[in-house]
């Protein structure tokens, strides 16, 4: 692994552990600036899966949150999953970064606080996003399974070769 892949994850890593860890010390501040996201992602929810058991309570919903961040952050600080721990982070930021920073809901210098820590939080949303897609110099999945299928693609073809001057000597012989 690279230097910066070794200081940039724990590095990315740090911002969610902090994060989370003072939305679990605060879970009634955080869920009560996270209700007006929350509700809306519990209505969402409810009508993607509606027999999941999906909790209504923001403050639920924060420590979840907060856990499935520490799990995540760990997970990529350390080089365990980490495409899967970024991605994961990536979809918890959202709703995070619409629920903790409603810069348009305020004015003056408050505005001015929250716009600026949405727009870091956009950032690194897009850090996030190239360390889910960084497969450290190896073909991805994707390419794999391209390749895997143009190899049996091109042994059926062999194969079918094969098999036709095999059925054309077989005729000759008998003949």
């Amino acid at each position: 692994m690279s230097l910066s892949r070794t200081l940039a994850r724990p590095m990315i890593a740090s911002m969610f552990l902090v994060g989370a860890a003072d939305a679990l010390r605060n879970t009634t501040a955080a869920a009560e600036r996270a209700k007006p996201v929350a509700d809306q992602m519990v209505e969402l929810g409810k009508k993607a899966a509606p027999t999941a058991p999906i909790p209504e309570d923001a403050a639920t919903l924060v420590r979840i949150n907060a856990g499935v961040q520490i799990a995540a952050a760990l997970g990529l600080a350390t080089n365990r999953a980490p495409r899967a721990c970024a991605l994961v982070l990536a979809g918890s930021l959202v709703p995070t970064t619409l629920a903790g920073h409603r810069f348009w809901d305020f004015s003056g210098e408050k505005a001015k606080e929250q716009r600026q820590h949405f727009v870091k939080n956009v950032a690194v949303l897009g850090g996030l996003i190239i360390a889910a897609n960084d497969t450290e110099g190896r073909p991805g999945v994707s390419w794999r399974a391209k390749r895997v299928a143009s190899d049996a693609r091109r042994e059926a073809g062999h194969l079918a070769s094969t098999a036709k001057l095999e059925a054309k000597l077989a005729k000759a012989n008998l003949t």
